[in-house]
């Protein structure tokens, strides 16, 4: 994914998530995220994407 499709990604996440409710932001991730481990259909990967994107959620 070259960095403007990587900016386009998130240009549409964030205008989706800001389109909806507090409440249904962590189930809209939730589903997004498992729909994505499914297409990528590497376990230990997702694993590891996991623990890469807890790092650092205060900076």
């Amino acid at each position: 994914m070259s960095p403007a499709d990587l900016e386009a990604v998130y240009e549409d996440l964030a205008e989706t998530l800001d389109a909806m409710t507090e409440a249904q932001r962590p189930v809209f991730l939730a589903k997004l995220a498992l729909l994505m481990a499914e297409a990528l259909g590497d376990a230990g990967a997702v694993r590891g994407y996991i623990a890469a994107a807890v790092q650092n959620l205060d900076a």
